[in-house]
């Protein structure tokens, strides 16, 4: 598609976006006590904000036109920040992770792939040549080590190798007497036709037709040529010839040939930089002198004295050409010596009387307690403002722009002046500060005899002392000061700390929509999550905030995650694909990995350490924690206390805390036997718990078509995908990808266009596996119903039955 599809894309969901914060500020500001109203704004909000999301993300990866794409990406972040803070609140309002909208989406007259979330492609795009070099550096510590071998090469035996050679001899025999008894046949075939008579000359007919033959050809390949482009002029997808004159020249093969979306570093910037500075410099530094000096004669008239120069980090001269007048600022200073006596006032007030402080509190509570009686009410957004101040600057600077002259696409000349201008006023105020500072000390010895009271570099003010003071945590004190990253980054990956990521894609996670969900709940009956929830759980708790450095700062805060499931259902394999999407590194504290490693609280604490250092430095990063029911396990031996993974029990909460919002570290933890750990401390760790159900009807039906074209397998009439789909009830992902691989062997994918492959036999392998059994999905469900938001979900659906039983007595009663 061409630039002005995604153009007219972008305006599309600008729009949207615009109904949408309209829509916002009517609804959301105003208290509700309908629950069921709530929720459904709620959802409907959030299928909007996915369907905006998915537009200006197809936008801001297809577009070439650098500023467009710095404005989209400004709102994207946004849009993502204000999805997870719609999802918190309708965890909040439903108590459960999983929400089933089938009435609004066809109310909306949308599919359940219309509000599947997309993962951005800047994600990678913008880090690719890090994450190349990384992946490079990763692979040769895991050669060296001797912990992952080169690939293999299949080496052939002696018998083997004869037979090919007999193969490609027997092959070269055939071909040479095909081609000797092709000859033969040509030989004979032309001695038994008669011979042609001998021409005196070329027939002047046949050369007059020829001629003319080539000469139409010619002529029509022209017109043909002139027509297609004359299309292309008219279409926009070629420029004119007055135009293409001036324009060929100046483009190279590469910006031509270049990929769509694809950020292009061009000369432009440094010349029209150095251009601002050669032309405007001069002039820019004479009027920040002229004005800070009249600023000092203006405050030395009003105040009485030259003001004191602030220092680089309070803005320099920044601070004291604020917009703010003389006047005013001799204002601010009143108010705040006002306000001073009164805080001293208050101070007296409160030693005297306390029990005024306790009919405050009293007062206080019967606030809140009022406001809930109004109704629920919306959370501050950190994002609407983000969001604002990007569709004002569309507004302001896109939506009525002409842009016919502009026939590349890629940056806008008068918007790169007005950004390096920026940067170039920025760079001679640093200048102007210094010489005007030395010209205010200049001024003060000369009108008032005053010198100036610099503050020594050795000396530090209180309030940094009180800060030094506070207590630093085990895992934040830096115990390796003196050792680089890439030495802990190698002594990670040799200790098999710091591991290679799988590429999997969360796309691979293949899984169907549950579309009985609303169904059930109506009836009172609690439905089991499908893959495809929990598909989108992962992207909105794990891809979406490590992708974005704005989005993970201001968006709830998710530090720990905890997939549990039957063995098989692919947790680990989700895992990975956090790290694909995102392209975190993946840290392994699982049992099997740091049993008898680092031993000792020393040890333990060092390692935990040296992962925190380097997944800070080189975040996003993914710490996973395989079989973590072992680390809160009920009863352990002392070995384990001591060098097993029950000694991570006390220093994970320390981890946690030692994490803040903007370090993209997140904790993933994968159990299959959830109940055999502590509840308590295991869910004090994990602050997100996702159990992960076996695959229902439509996802196995998926599953199975998908596995076998994955494997090189053809589906036809013999091969009943409804009957596998019904049989294998109660079997994971893994099993299914086991059953395909074992069925579709090197010789069975040989033998597959004169044998087609048949239902029976993939029911074989299926006969000789143990399915997951419904006392094991009965666990899940009992120990799931134990964590708080289980027992928050519980109490909701308890309160509801009652609400409902006592309508009904009431309209009995009326009866």
């Amino acid at each position: 598609m061409s630039q002005a599809t995604y153009n007219k894309m972008w305006t599309d969901a600008q729009k949207d976006l615009d109904i949408q914060l309209q829509r916002e500020r009517e609804e959301f500001l105003q208290p509700e006590q309908d629950l069921v109203k709530v929720f459904k704004m709620l959802a409907t909000s959030y299928i909007k904000y996915m369907q905006i999301f998915r537009a200006l993300e197809t936008a801001h990866d297809q577009l070439i036109h650098q500023q467009k794409r710095a404005a989209i990406r400004q709102v994207l972040d946004g849009v993502i920040g204000r999805i997870l803070e719609m999802k918190k609140e309708m965890v909040d309002l439903e108590k459960s992770e999983f929400h089933y909208i089938d009435n609004i989406l066809e109310d909306l007259k949308l599919l359940p792939e219309d509000i599947e979330v997309p993962i951005p492609r800047y994600f990678i795009k913008e880090q690719l040549e890090v994450l190349q070099q990384r992946e490079k550096i990763l692979d040769q510590i895991l050669l060296e080590a001797g912990l992952q071998a080169e690939e293999p090469v299949e080496v052939m035996t002696f018998e083997e190798a004869i037979k090919i050679i007999q193969v490609a001899e027997r092959a070269r025999q055939g071909r040479c007497r095909a081609a000797y008894m092709k000859r033969i046949y040509l030989a004979e075939k032309r001695a038994k036709q008669p011979k042609p008579k001998i021409r005196t000359g070329p027939n002047p007919d046949d050369a007059a037709t020829r001629i003319q033959k080539v000469w139409r050809g010619c002529i029509q390949r022209k017109k043909t040529e002139n027509l297609r482009e004359e299309e292309m002029i008219f279409l926009g997808m070629s420029l004119p010839p007055h135009l293409r004159a001036m324009n060929i020249p100046q483009m190279d093969a590469g910006q031509v040939n270049a990929p769509q979306g694809e950020i292009r570093e061009r000369d432009d910037e440094i010349s029209i930089k150095n251009k601002l500075r050669e032309t405007e410099g001069l002039s820019i530094k004479e009027t920040l002198q002229d004005q800070i000096g009249q600023c000092f004669i203006e405050c030395r008239h009003i105040v009485g004295r030259f003001p004191d120069y602030p220092a680089e980090e309070a803005g320099g001269s920044m601070a004291i050409l604020s917009q703010n007048t003389p006047e005013q600022v001799a204002a601010e200073l009143a108010a705040k010596m006002e306000k001073a006596l009164e805080k001293k006032d208050q101070k007296d007030k409160k030693e005297k009387g306390g029990e005024k402080e306790k009919s405050k509190d009293k007062k206080e509570e019967k606030a809140k307690k009022k406001e809930e009686d109004e109704g629920w009410k919306m959370a501050p957004s950190n994002f609407l403002s983000i969001m604002e101040e990007g569709n004002s600057q569309y507004k302001a600077v896109w939506q009525n722009r002409d842009e016919g002259w502009d026939f590349l696409q890629d940056h806008d000349p008068e918007l790169m002046k007005e950004e390096k201008r920026e940067e170039v006023e920025k760079e001679i105020r640093v200048q102007v500060d210094e010489l005007m500072q030395q010209k205010l000390e200049n001024l003060k010895l000369a009108v008032d005899g005053e010198k100036s009271t610099k503050p020594k570099k050795g000396k530090k003010s209180d309030k940094k002392k009180t800060t030094t003071r506070k207590k630093i945590s085990e895992l934040e004190e830096d115990l390796t000061p003196d050792r680089t990253i890439d030495s802990l980054y190698k002594e990670l990956v040799e200790e098999g700390l710091l591991i290679k990521a799988k590429t999997v894609n969360l796309s691979d996670y293949v899984g169907e929509y549950s579309y009985l969900g609303t169904t059930l709940r109506q009836a009172d009956i609690e439905p089991m999550p499908s893959l495809a929830d929990v598909r989108q759980l992962i992207a909105l708790y794990g891809i979406l905030p490590l992708g974005s450095q704005i989005v993970h700062e201001r968006a709830p805060l998710v530090k720990a995650l905890l997939l549990a499931g039957p063995a098989g259902v692919g947790k680990k394999m989700l895992v990975h694909a956090i790290c694909t999407e995102t392209g975190a590194n993946l840290f392994n504290l699982s049992a099997s990995s740091i049993t008898g490693k680092y031993p000792g609280k020393s040890g333990l604490q060092m390692m935990l350490h040296m992962v925190l250092k380097v997944a800070k430095q080189l975040q996003p990063s993914v710490v996973w924690i395989g079989d973590t029911e072992k680390i809160f396990s009920k009863a352990a031996s002392k070995a384990d206390r001591e060098m097993g993974p029950k000694r991570l029990e006390k220093m994970l909460p320390k981890f946690l805390k030692a994490l803040r919002a903007p370090d993209r570290v997140l904790l993933v933890g994968t159990t299959d036997r959830p109940f055999d750990a502590n509840l308590k401390p295991f869910c004090k760790v994990y602050q997100k718990i996702i159990v992960i159900p076996r695959p229902d009807y439509a996802s196995r039906f998926v599953l199975w078509k998908h596995i076998i074209l994955q494997n090189g397998g053809a589906i036809t009439n013999l091969l009943n995908i409804s009957c596998l789909a019904n049989v294998s009830d109660g079997f994971t992902p893994g099993q299914l990808i086991q059953a395909v691989q074992a069925v579709l062997s090197k010789l069975r994918l040989l033998q597959m266009t004169r044998k087609p492959l048949r239902t029976d036999e993939f029911i074989d392998f299926l006969a000789t596996q143990d399915p997951v059994y419904r006392e094991e999905e009965e666990a899940f469900k009992a120990w799931y119903a134990k964590t708080p938001l289980g027992r928050a979900r519980t109490r909701a659906l308890a309160g509801n039955t009652k609400a409902g039983k006592g309508k009904g007595s009431k309209g009995k009663g009326k009866k």
